[in-house]
């Protein structure tokens, strides 16, 4: 299927590694221009490097900036619109996690949650939007979470931000209304990025198992509500996400759209 991205200017937020990176890879390789972001000059470089041989005739770049900060997401808009071409499509996925028992969670976190799993999309939508609502055309995606709708009781205020970020996202989706700017929230489950990786292989080693088996342990043990009994792919959810970002999916706006292998089991 052609995404008819051919022409558009992406950038993905925390796209060095992980769903960021896979986004990006699916994008480039629909024909989009893709501008990659992350906090480390030498890790952009890499992914940029990366993406280039993943998909050689990609137009790829790569902005540093920490978006957990007011100046960050400036540094990085200003970057991306002073090159004389607008961006076409925002993809909000950067966000941090860190499970810690709610006494332990001080002002500190709670601030630093806000401001970097929601403040800057919405910074970098404020940003960016109006380019897009005065061409007739554009997407807002925010990379959100199963933990938006469910909570974490291990991670509360990571669900704190998910929520808001949704609230965020359906209310900007009715800001945009009429504009050729449609805005969605994606909603991933359990993904197989390099940190689980990590986090598998040190939970197989403490239960002397195979990671294999480690991974079947935890769906049967910490969710097993889930439907596909795996972690997901990054380039499952990419898959979804790339499709939203196209002119295919013009009716598709205001939407929560989940791919969580089914770990929730409300209906809508």
């Amino acid at each position: 299927m052609d995404l008819q991205l051919q022409g558009k200017r992406a950038l993905v937020t925390g796209s060095t590694a992980g769903i960021g990176f896979a986004i990006a890879t699916a994008l480039a390789r629909e024909g989009a221009a893709v501008v990659l972001n992350g906090r480390d000059a030498a890790r952009v470089a890499q992914a940029v490097q990366r993406l280039q041989a993943s998909a050689p005739q990609a137009q790829v770049s790569g902005v540093a900036a920490d978006i957990a900060t007011a100046a960050g997401c400036e540094q990085l808009a200003r970057a991306c619109s002073g090159t004389g071409a607008a961006v076409d499509i925002l993809v909000n996925n950067f966000g941090i996690f860190d499970p810690q028992p709610f006494e332990a969670i001080g002002d500190d976190a709670w601030q630093r949650f806000f401001d970097a799993n929601l403040m800057s999309g919405v910074r970098l939508t404020r940003a960016l939007l109006p380019a897009m609502q005065a061409a007739g055309w554009g997407r807002v995606v925010f990379i959100n979470s199963e933990s938006g709708v469910n909570p974490p009781t291990e991670m509360i205020h990571y669900g704190m931000s998910k929520a808001a970020q949704l609230s965020v996202s359906r209310g900007l989706a009715q800001h945009c209304a009429g504009t050729g700017v449609t805005v969605n929230a994606v909603l991933p489950g359990p993904t197989r990025t390099e940190g689980v990786e990590a986090f598998l292989g040190k939970l197989a080693a403490e239960q002397g198992v195979d990671v294999a088996e480690a991974e079947r342990r935890f769906f049967r043990e910490a969710r097993p509500t889930s439907l596909v009994k795996r972690f997901v792919d990054p380039s499952e959810v990419a898959a979804l996400v790339a499709y939203v970002c196209s002119p295919l999916s013009a009716a598709t706006t205001g939407a929560a759209l989940r791919v969580e292998g089914g770990i929730l089991s409300s209906m809508c």
